[in-house]
């Protein structure tokens, strides 16, 4: 099992251009909100793979995540942009640091899992506990869009066992509507998709891209989507 919190702290690098092979989702995001002149926050920011193609547009952004590591690629990004309308800060899903009623649009890409997994303690509590935070923060009428796997490797949906219990309550108890993509990886090489892949998801999943020589390799992205 690849450990992300080591990936995402010591080679925010690596997974930045791991991401970087999979296409802009920015028309997906403005297909459920339109963004221009919103103040946004992207939960679980990472190394800016949403916050990049949102800080153009909208009036103002702020980057949370847990890893320093990760924020400093985001906020390099934006620096090289000439952006000024954005902000990084280190936070937890659960505790989000911005007053009542001040955001009209939170992203969250990819992140949730990380808590909200049946893998670990305390789940349905974390995810609870993130939607209250994502609800309070909110402007009446502010919309929450949570991206998530739903299978790498995969050319229809095929979520990990341990993540169906967090889709769920997100579809049955918290209403969310949903949705789901195909955002595959496409690879400059075969030696790369096998170094991004062995990297990121492990031994299982490498070996079947040298293999199959999956240079494009399917992946299917879940899309939740709630308006306040």
């Amino acid at each position: 099992m690849v450990n992300h919190e080591h990936v995402y702290n010591e080679l925010a690098g690596k997974y930045d251009l791991l991401i970087s092979r999979q296409a802009d989702i920015l028309d997906i995001i403005e297909s459920i909100r339109p963004i221009e002149g919103l103040d946004v926050i992207d939960l679980g920011a990472g190394s800016g793979r949403l916050t990049s193609v949102l800080a153009p547009r909208v009036k103002s952004v702020l980057a949370l995540d847990s890893s320093v590591e990760m924020l400093k690629i985001n906020a390099k990004k934006l620096n090289e942009k000439g952006l000024s309308n954005w902000k990084t800060q280190v936070a937890d899903h659960r505790r989000i640091p911005v007053e009542d009623h001040s955001i009209d649009l939170i992203v969250a890409g990819w992140t949730i899992c990380y808590v909200g997994s049946s893998n670990v303690s305390n789940n349905e509590q974390n995810i609870e506990n993130t939607i209250q935070e994502m609800k309070r923060v909110l402007r009446p009428n502010g919309t929450i869009i949570i991206f998530e796997t739903l299978g790498t490797g995969y050319k229809e949906p095929n979520p990990p066992d341990y993540l169906k219990q967090y889709y769920f309550l997100l579809e049955d108890q918290y209403k969310f509507l949903h949705q789901w993509i195909r955002l595959d990886y496409q690879f400059k090489n075969l030696k790369e998709a096998e170094d991004l892949t062995r990297f990121f998801f492990g031994d299982k999943l490498a070996n079947r891209v040298v293999k199959e020589r999956l240079v494009h390799l399917p992946e299917c992205t879940g899309i939740w989507w709630l308006t306040k």
